[in-house]
């Protein structure tokens, strides 16, 4: 029971570290601008799913309750245009396309990956010292 803890609370440290990472992208890539609308970045979120179906065991996971990311989708808010027709990637009308990624909803999205993943470290640890106490009152 507690190797099922360890298992489903790794599945949520790696989907959480996948939203961190996406989350560290966006940011990297805030300021980027491009020639086109369709070139221009658009901000990647993670969607989740639970690992609740026997075909999830099927599919190589060890446990059920546990959660995965499914897919990695773009964000559907709009890029902006500005006009800037001195900037080298400007098209010829003197445009720019800017990412649509907002900082502030990154930063939101940063601290709420970091304390889902401080939590699950905290089941982690919280399993393996019951796991511990229990092989002590085993010894005694």
């Amino acid at each position: 029971m507690l190797k099922n803890i360890f298992e489903i609370a790794g599945t949520a440290l790696t989907a959480q570290t996948i939203r961190m990472n996406t989350t560290a992208s966006n940011l990297a890539n805030a300021g980027s601008v491009s020639p086109t609308e369709e070139e221009a970045f658009r901000a990647k979120r993670p969607v989740f799913r639970a690992l609740v179906d026997q075909a999830d065991l099927n599919a190589g996971f060890n446990v059920l309750g546990g959660v995965k990311v499914k897919e990695v989708v773009d964000s559907s808010d709009p890029v902006r245009k500005v006009h800037d027709p001195g900037n080298p990637e400007a098209n010829e009308e003197g445009f720019v396309f800017l990412s649509n990624v907002n900082e502030v909803t990154e930063m939101v999205e940063m601290v709420a990956a970091s304390r889902s993943f401080q939590n699950n470290v905290e089941v982690v640890t919280t399993a393996r010292q019951l796991m511990m106490r229990t092989l002590d009152i085993t010894k005694a």
